[in-house]
């Protein structure tokens, strides 16, 4: 009876125990798959494509974070990475981004608590976004 009493307790310790960082591993599951739709979503509504042409991947699959059809991917050329984190290594996302990335462009999408989201992207390809846009202003002054 003593063994199987303990194993009980071991059970439940081991199913309702909180990990340090002080979220479950299925609710931290469930926070990311929100904000992962949140940005499939507003894609979805600022590019003007059909909900069937951007896909949320299932949470802890490998590759791109959304998955993109041609008529998405010709509008957005990028690959996503989603990441809705108290404590993020910034550095490690975007590895993992760039690993993911095959032929587009690599894009973290970050949240947290109580913040607006952000996106991390390489800086010298944010620059040459603009650089068009950075000339035709320094021919008109």
């Amino acid at each position: 009876m003593e063994k199987n009493g303990l194993f009980i307790l071991y059970y439940f310790w081991q199913f309702f125990s909180i990990p340090v960082g002080g979220m479950k591993t299925s609710s931290a599951k469930a926070k990311g798959r929100r904000f992962q739709q949140w940005v499939r979503d507003q894609l979805i509504e600022q590019l003007g494509v059909h909900p069937e042409d951007i896909e949320s991947r299932s949470m802890g699959a490998g590759g791109e974070d959304l998955i993109m059809a041609r008529a998405a991917r010709e509008k957005f050329p990028y690959s996503i990475e989603c990441k809705n984190q108290e404590s993020l290594n910034i550095w490690k996302s975007y590895e993992q981004a760039t690993e993911n990335s095959g032929d587009y462009e690599p894009v973290v999408f970050i949240k947290r608590n109580n913040q607006k989201p952000l996106v991390i992207v390489d800086a010298n390809y944010f620059i040459k976004l603009h650089e068009k846009d950075l000339k035709c202003d320094d021919r008109h002054t």
